[in-house]
């Protein structure tokens, strides 16, 4: 089934979604889509659900055709201090920003956001499944993240970010237990590791 566009009439309507935000590592990242009225695509659906080939095939699309799109990110050290529900949607509020089309409405994945500006928008439990722009929002977030854990594993390559990319698999777990926390782990989150750790 296709997805489809939340509006029917022709609101530049920017969906928006973020990615990372149960990992025990790394910044929280979000993206901000403004894709044609007219955009069709069979293969776009939440990241989720994509195999990583699915998803780089339609980054690029998506990158290439939107009208207008951004990514931003939070770091660890923020999360920490405002808590990963206020740093998800401030990186959606920075990426919103770096749009260079102001849109008519936002549509938000999820059932928490604070208003942008004058902006009106409407939250969208599992929207990501639903509709194209916050759809294509979850690919351009989920593998601009990726990239980036990609890039630390290279760094520490004993927490297994290349597969893993973060969040609490046992390899991961088994790390932390070996080596301790890194610089880019959520300090906040310390307790989850803990707690985490029992298998």
């Amino acid at each position: 089934m296709l997805l489809k566009h939340y509006n029917e009439n022709p609101l530049k309507e920017a969906g928006c979604d973020e990615a990372g935000r149960g990992c025990l590592a790394g910044p929280v990242f979000a993206a901000a889509v403004i894709l044609p009225v007219d955009f069709e695509n069979e293969l776009l659906d939440d990241s989720k659900k994509l195999s990583v080939q699915n998803r780089n095939f339609l980054r690029e699309i998506i990158e290439k055709e939107a009208l207008s799109w951004a990514v931003a990110s939070v770091s660890p050290e923020q999360i920490d201090e405002m808590n990963i529900l206020n740093a998800s949607i401030l990186a959606m509020h920075r990426a919103i920003a770096q749009l260079n089309q102001k849109p008519d409405f936002l549509l938000i994945d999820g059932n928490r956001f604070k208003k942008y500006k004058d902006i009106p928008h409407a939250t969208v439990v599992k929207g990501d499944g639903k509709y194209m722009s916050i759809a294509a929002a979850s690919i351009l977030a989920k593998t601009h993240r990726d990239a980036f854990m990609y890039k630390l594993h290279h760094e520490l390559p004993y927490y297994g970010w290349d597969h893993n990319k973060g969040y609490p698999t046992l390899q991961h777990k088994l790390a932390i237990q070996s080596h301790g926390i890194s610089v880019y782990h959520r300090k906040t989150f310390r307790s989850a590791i803990q707690t985490r750790l029992d298998f």
